[in-house]
């Protein structure tokens, strides 16, 4: 097989497995979820199908790879930098903890960091988005915005988009009474004009309407006044409520918002 070697990899979102050249240089890649094996040099077929025979179930369709269209050509435009749909749940709070993990107690437990908290929930809420990614969604992660906030999470299905702040609530009551969001005991604070403004800049960077979503993350009990004026309230265990939205955005929207989405620049004009 002329040392081929498999390797796990990532692309658009999933993982696939590319056949390589002992220099490096790629083959071919096996997308499970698409069953296709797509080849960039049909002389070495027999040798890819060798080296990929331990992984290929079922029947797998082999050939060129699909022409790529309009958003994937703009996506392949970007730079690396510049690509945000690597991020990770949480990515700049895993960021920041690396920078700075925190003083160390020997003497006595620490303190619960506010931050590992905020991370979990998002790590939480984004696992259960990521299940949706790859059905006719795309799920993007910790999008930055001018001033230091972020977009936790933004959806674009065929049911349109939407901009997901998290907010941790394991164990504990919480209140929503538009705008004011109350944890346990704490005092109210204003939440829902923030999940308002990040939705808002969303849609202006992308030109399409943005909907606002709150994500509590494992709360003991909600307790809600009256509905909020245009933001949806969830649980973590909801989410799939939002691949069940359809009728609003065709494929090929689906797809050049994405690519419009991924990339840095969108969010740095704000």
């Amino acid at each position: 097989m002329d040392g081929l070697r498999v390797v796990p990899t990532w692309r658009h979102g999933r993982e696939q497995l590319c056949v390589c050249l002992p220099d490096g240089g790629n083959l071919a890649w096996y997308d499970r979820e698409a069953a296709r094996v797509s080849l960039l040099n049909d002389d070495r077929r027999e040798d890819v199908l060798r080296a990929l025979a331990p992984f290929l179930t079922g029947r797998v369709a082999v050939g060129p790879p699909p022409v790529p269209t309009r958003a994937e050509l703009a996506r392949l435009t970007l730079h690396p930098d510049d690509d945000l749909a690597p991020n990770r749940p949480g990515e700049a709070l895993l960021v920041a903890l690396e920078r700075d993990p925190g003083p160390a107690h020997r003497l006595r437990p620490p303190r619960p960091d506010a931050r590992r908290r905020a991370l979990a929930a998002e790590q939480t809420t984004g696992s259960a988005l990521d299940r949706l990614d790859g059905a006719g969604h795309h799920v993007l992660h910790s999008l930055p915005l001018p001033g230091g906030d972020r977009v936790h999470h933004l959806l674009i299905g065929p049911g349109g988009l939407f901009a997901l702040h998290v907010l941790p609530a394991r164990r504990q009551r919480v209140r929503v009474a538009d705008p004011l969001v109350a944890l346990g005991r704490g005092a109210p604070f204003p939440l829902l004009r923030r999940v308002r403004a990040d939705a808002d800049r969303a849609s202006y960077a992308l030109t399409a309407q943005v909907r606002p979503v709150l994500v509590l993350v494992e709360p003991a009990r909600v307790t809600v006044a009256a509905p909020p004026r245009s933001v949806r309230l969830l649980t973590d265990r909801d989410l799939p409520e939002l691949a069940r939205e359809g009728g609003t955005l065709k494929p090929a929207d689906v797809e050049a918002l994405h690519a419009l989405a991924r990339d840095r620049a969108t969010w740095t004009r704000l």
